[in-house]
């Protein structure tokens, strides 16, 4: 089949010889080659700085929460906030406060029972204090390693003292200024 297409005018041939001239196909533009560091580039740098607060974020909040068992006695606090009446001697409550069996129990209470916190059999004794407020004191039973530290953690403040007798107790408080008080009547003389 014979080619139909029409022959090039003299318009259309000098049209072509113009447009060759201007641009040399066989050099590309030069933009084309210039090379920009990755970390020069903006949406890269703003991606890492995302990431960077992304990743540091939850970590310091997981730094700085309590140890699993002060977590624990957090929740029993907050479930048990509202309980009150004594289900058990203040004499053995006493003792395992490191306090003299034959004194009063520290400030107004309000509650004294034992407790299951994680596995751990601890005496529950919530308290008002005067000057201060309501307390929650947790000792345990069997010997548990919690370092004396302090913090707020699930909108309530939280104290690890030594009592009289070594051993640790868990203060848990709404306000700072209870726990220092309850802190003064509870921990070992220093």
């Amino acid at each position: 089949m014979p080619d139909q297409r029409p022959l090039d005018n003299a318009f259309d041939l000098r049209a072509r010889a113009e447009l060759a001239l201007a641009f040399d196909p066989g050099q590309p533009p030069a933009q084309l080659f210039r090379h920009t560091p990755l970390l020069a580039r903006r949406g890269v740098r703003s991606g890492l700085v995302a990431l960077l607060l992304a990743a540091t974020g939850p970590s310091a909040v997981l730094a700085m929460r309590p140890p699993a068992l002060v977590r624990g006695a957090i929740e029993h606090e907050y479930y048990e906030r509202t309980l009150r009446g004594s289900f058990m001697d203040a004499a053995p409550l006493l003792q395992h406060l490191g306090l003299d069996g034959a004194q009063a129990v520290p400030g107004y209470p309000q509650l004294m029972r034992p407790c299951d916190i994680d596995g751990h059999l601890a005496y529950h004794l919530t308290s008002f204090f005067e000057k201060g407020g309501m307390v929650t004191v947790f000792a345990f039973d069997a010997p548990v390693l919690l370092a004396e530290d302090s913090g707020w953690w699930g909108n309530v403040y939280w104290k690890v003292i030594a009592s009289r007798d070594g051993k640790p107790l868990v203060l848990v408080a709404q306000k700072k200024q209870a726990l220092s008080v309850a802190h003064s009547a509870l921990a070992a003389p220093r």
